[in-house]
């Protein structure tokens, strides 16, 4: 089973030295665009609505006090084969879309979308947030893009 830390792992490998911010939007995106795509979970791992945006506790725990990583970032905790090809290719067409986009960017652009402005329920801004976002309200908002 894919888990957030091979698509993280492979995003890395993918562009190299990526903020964390950035990084937690990537996988943010790749799970989004391929619950749409494939009707499924890229991973089964939740998004919480976090103050910067979409954030992943699993993957904050691994790169917690590090604002970038880089490659070899997770090599030794994840399976480089855990990606079938199609998998591979749906987060190269996020990358390819969102890959060059600053993080500050992505945080924003996050804001602007309804699963984590739902999620975010009575959060108040800056405020810390474990609220899931609900895969079927990331589903439902970007197959009606």
């Amino acid at each position: 089973m894919v888990t957030i830390l091979d698509v993280a792992r492979y995003i890395v490998d993918q562009i190299g030295t990526v903020t964390t911010m950035k990084l937690q939007k990537l996988c943010y995106y790749s799970q989004a665009w391929t619950l749409v795509w494939d009707e499924k979970p890229l991973f089964d791992e939740d998004f919480q609505a976090w103050a910067n945006g979409p954030a992943n506790p699993q993957l904050f725990a691994k790169h917690k006090g590090r604002f970038v990583v880089d490659k070899g970032f997770l090599h030794n905790c994840t399976d480089e084969d855990a990606l079938s090809s199609e998998q591979k290719q749906n987060i190269d067409i996020v990358l390819e879309f969102y890959g060059d986009k600053d993080p500050h960017w992505l945080s924003e652009l996050t804001h602007m979308e309804r699963p984590w402005k739902d999620a975010r329920g009575n959060c108040q801004i800056g405020d810390n947030c474990s609220n899931v976002i609900e895969k079927e309200a990331m589903f439902q908002y970007y197959d009606n893009l």
